[in-house]
C-alpha cells in the first residue's frame, strides 16, 4: 500500500488548473447507461472511484474506453441489471447505479455501497422515493431487489432531506419514464446541476422550478453526446487550504468560483486575500492566520461538509480558538485523532470541534481514514516541521488525481512511496 511523504518548508506558489469533480463524474457515468449510444466524457479525473465506475459499466455490458481524462461509453449493448457485491463495495456512490439500471431496464438488483467509514449514508429516501414513482422494492439483509410495479402518469416527490445521492437516483429513474415527476426540497449542489446537464444534452427535459424544485418531464429515448465535467470545488479549497496553512500565493484556473463562493468568508476571516474572477481565483496568505469562531456544514449552499477537514488542518495554526459544527454526517471528524499526533490542539464535544491554534505541528507517521480526512493530513503535512509519513493512501485516491503531482507543481515537497 502506498504511503506519501511531506516535508515541511516549502510555500505553495503557482498557479494550476483543478481536476474534473469526482462527486460529478460518477453520476453523469452512471447516466451514460440511459443513452443506449455513445457517449464521450471529457475532464474525467483517474481516480480510483472513476475505476470502480467504469468496472460496473463494463459488468453491465456497456463498452468503454478511457484515456487523456475521456471516458468513452458505449451503452447500446447493457444485458444486465445487477451489480455484483464486490463491485458495490468498491465505492459509496456505487448506489447512483441504481435510478439509471432502474430507467434503461426497469428493474434493478444490487446491494449496499462501500466506500469511506464517514458515518450512516442511509438510502430510505431513495427506496422511498423510488416507492411513489411506482417501483416495488424487497431489501433482504443489504441486498435490494427493485422492479417497475405500475406507470404513474404523474409522480410528486417531497425530500424530507436535501439529499444528493436520493435527487440523482430520482432524476436518472425518471428521465425515461412516461410522466412527469416533481422533486421538492431537492438538492441544490453544483453537481446536481452539472448532471442535468449532461442529461439534458443528451435529450433530457429537466428543468430547476424555484429553489429545490426539479421537473423531470419522461422522453422515449436519448442520444449520445459529448460532455466536459465541472472541474472539482473540493480539490481547489483543499489546494487554497494549502495556500493558506504555508503563507503561499496560488492561483487556480478553470474553475467557477460560484460553487464556492459561500466558503470563501472563511478564508477571508483567516486572514487571507482572495481575488475573484468568476473562472479564476487567487489567494494570498502573506499574514499568520487567525481563528474562525463558527463554521458549520450545511447542505448546498452552506459550507460543504467535503471541506471540513482540510479547513480544519488549516486552522491548527490559526491565532485563538476556531469552532466547526458538522451537522451531516455523524462520523466525520476520525481524521482529529492524527492532527493532534501532529501537534494539534483539538477537543470534540459531540458534533462541536473546537481547534486550539498551535505555533507549529510536527511531521510524524498518521494513516489516512477517509478521502476528506486524508486530505487534511497532507495539508497538516505542508507545515508540520520535519517530516509526516501518511498511509493508508488509497483513500486520498479515490478523490485526488495524483495529488502528490498537483502539490508538487505549487513547490510542495512531497513523494509517493510504493510499498
Amino acid at each position: 500500500m502506498d504511503s506519501l511523504i511531506v516535508n515541511s518548508g516549502r510555500r505553495l506558489t503557482g498557479e494550476t488548473a483543478v481536476q474534473g469533480s469526482k462527486n460529478s463524474s460518477l453520476p453523469i457515468l452512471a447516466a451514460t447507461v440511459l443513452v443506449g449510444g455513445v457517449c464521450q466524457i471529457h475532464n474525467c479525473p483517474e481516480l480510483t472511484d472513476t475505476k470502480a465506475a467504469i468496472a460496473i459499466l463494463r459488468h453491465l455490458g456497456c463498452k468503454v474506453k478511457t484515456g487523456n481524462n475521456t471516458v468513452t461509453v458505449d451503452s447500446s449493448t447493457v444485458s444486465c441489471y445487477n451489480i455484483p457485491d464486490s463491485l458495490m463495495r468498491e465505492m459509496r456512490s456505487s448506489i447512483v447505479f441504481l435510478g439509471s439500471i432502474l430507467g434503461r431496464t426497469g428493474k434493478a438488483e444490487l446491494s449496499a455501497p462501500g466506500g469511506c467509514e464517514i458515518g450512516l449514508r442511509p438510502i430510505d429516501l431513495h427506496l422511498s422515493s423510488l416507492k411513489v414513482m411506482g417501483y416495488k422494492i424487497e431489501e433482504d439483509y443489504g441486498y435490494i431487489r427493485c422492479e417497475k410495479a405500475k406507470d404513474n402518469s404523474s409522480s410528486v416527490i417531497s425530500l424530507s432531506f436535501p439529499s444528493v445521492g436520493a435527487t440523482e437516483n430520482i432524476i436518472l429513474a425518471a428521465a425515461l419514464s412516461k410522466g412527469r415527476t416533481i422533486i421538492h426540497n431537492a438538492a441544490r449542489e453544483p453537481e446536481i446541476y452539472d448532471l442535468v446537464a449532461f442529461l439534458n444534452e443528451c435529450g433530457c427535459k429537466i428543468s430547476f422550478r424555484m429553489q429545490g424544485t426539479v421537473i423531470i418531464e419522461g422522453v422515449k429515448k436519448l442520444h449520445g453526446c459529448r460532455y466536459s465535467v465541472m472541474a472539482d470545488r473540493i480539490v481547489a479549497l483543499t489546494y487554497m487550504t494549502g495556500a493558506a496553512i504555508t503563507g503561499g500565493d496560488i492561483s487556480l484556473n478553470g474553475i467557477n468560483t460560484n460553487h464556492f463562493r459561500t466558503v470563501l468568508p472563511v478564508f477571508e476571516s483567516a486572514g487571507c486575500r482572495i481575488e475573484d474572477r468568476k473562472s479564476f481565483l487567487r489567494i494570498r496568505a502573506d499574514k499568520p492566520l487567525r481563528a474562525v469562531r463558527d463554521i458549520r456544514t450545511m447542505p448546498y449552499p452552506g459550507f460543504p461538509t467535503d471541506a471540513q477537514a482540510p479547513i480544519m488542518a488549516m486552522l491548527t495554526v490559526a491565532q485563538g480558538t476556531s469552532v466547526i459544527i458538522e451537522n451531516i454526517f455523524e462520523s466525520r471528524f476520525k481524521h482529529v485523532s492524527d492532527l493532534v499526533r501532529m501537534g494539534a490542539k483539538i477537543k470534540i464535544e459531540g458534533k462541536i470541534a473546537l481547534i486550539d491554534g498551535v505555533k507549529e505541528l510536527y511531521g510524524t507517521t498518521v494513516t489516512a481514514s477517509d478521502l476528506r480526512g486524508g486530505a487534511a493530513l497532507v495539508v497538516a503535512g505542508l507545515a508540520a516541521k520535519g517530516s509526516t509519513v501518511i498511509g493508508n493512501v488509497s483513500h486520498i485516491d479515490r478523490g485526488y488525481e495524483k495529488i502528490e503531482e498537483s502539490f508538487k507543481n505549487l513547490g510542495a515537497d512531497i513523494k509517493r512511496v510504493k510499498h
